[in-house]
């Protein structure tokens, strides 16, 4: 949702409008996982907000349109079954962890996303505020990260983030789900990892070879010509084709970080029409494409978040009602386990247990 709907862009029929995931990038972002505490109180109180959501967008974005504020609102694949049941959207699933040798895409807790994006920080940081006003003990917080946009798009490894997104129809192709699941069509999915960086390791590398890593050029941003880049360039591995197109992704990364507390890393989204896309981009840097020819940025930023979440139309979020909850509580409750561990962690680990890949 913006806080300017007339910018929120209706996808095929004109009966729904869509979230709006392909809006330009923006300065600064807030990144919200909360995962949903047990009862039909707290049920009651997450449906309540999402036909309330764009109201409190409006109300706060009002104050400076200019900075043009927006939230995006997804639901993880368990708390989908607990708040709505049937229909599901047909490629919704929880986030499958990668292994391959010392390289892990973790899965971690995560009922609800919240990406809030505007040119002002406060302005994430007010809609935030009064989103987890609204919820209080409804939800824990699994992960919150305060974005920002670095120098000239660059991200802290020094390279410019986001070249290859694709704008107008084609970002719309890109994202946005169509006949293929048409109850759900759309709406979108949007998969999110935390990387962290070893920056001191990274920046000890000559610039050369940090741009084979990469497959571009440093200071230009300029694509290396396949005669001299590696098969196992990031540029390389995330390049997925399907007869012989090309299928895109949108990314809004954003870096993030704490000097202080040595903590430097890049939040990484990436909202596609099929999470198969990112998915495949996933394989192919953690296991390689052939195995073994795995992305060497892995050398030196790790993963320590994982999460898939489908994206609804802002007219289905509309149309929610707090009183749903209890059609399909007694169905779900039994075989759901929601919240964060006991013991505070972030349960590192695959929510699909034995259909990881190892």
């Amino acid at each position: 949702m913006a806080s300017d709907p007339i910018n929120a862009q209706p996808i095929g029929a004109d009966t729904f409008v869509s979230q709006p995931v392909s809006l330009p990038l923006t300065r600064a972002a807030i990144f919200l996982v909360l995962t949903i505490n047990p009862s039909d109180e707290n049920r009651a109180a997450v449906l309540s907000l999402c036909a309330d959501l764009s109201g409190l967008l409006r109300a706060v974005g009002f104050r400076d349109l200019d900075s043009a504020l927006s939230c995006i609102m997804g639901f993880g694949s368990g708390a989908w079954d607990r708040l709505f049941g049937s229909p599901r959207p047909a490629e919704l699933h929880p986030f499958s962890e990668i292994r391959s040798g010392v390289r892990h895409a973790v899965s971690t807790p995560g009922d609800l996303l919240f990406h809030i994006r505007a040119k002002r920080m406060d302005l994430c940081f007010e809609l935030a505020m009064q989103i987890m006003g609204r919820l209080g003990d409804a939800v824990s917080t699994a992960d919150e990260v305060h974005g920002f946009r670095y120098v000239d798009n660059r991200d802290l490894l020094g390279f410019v983030d986001g070249t290859e997104n694709p704008s107008g129809t084609a970002a719309t192709d890109a994202v946005f789900i169509g006949d293929e699941d048409p109850a759900f069509a759309g709406g979108s999915y949007v998969i999110v990892q935390k990387y962290l960086h070893n920056l001191d390791r990274w920046n000890e590398l000559p610039t050369e070879v940090q741009e084979k890593i990469i497959g571009r050029k440093k200071l230009s941003d300029i694509e290396l010509d396949d005669s001299v880049k590696p098969t196992n360039a990031h540029s390389a591995l995330t390049v997925i084709e399907e007869n012989g197109k090309e299928i895109k992704i949108l990314r809004d990364n954003m870096p993030f970080g704490r000097p202080g507390h040595g903590e430097f890393g890049t939040y990484f989204i990436g909202y596609s029409r099929s999470p198969r896309t990112v998915e495949q981009m996933l394989e192919n840097m953690f296991i390689g494409r052939p195995p073994g020819n795995y992305d060497r940025i892995l050398d030196f930023s790790t993963a320590v978040t994982g999460g898939l979440f489908f994206i609804p139309t802002a007219s289905f979020l509309d149309g929610v009602t707090p009183d749903q909850s209890a059609l399909v509580a007694a169905a779900v409750e039994p075989s759901l386990s929601v919240g964060l561990p006991k013991d505070g962690s972030l349960g590192i680990g695959s929510l699909k247990g034995e259909n990881s890949y190892e």
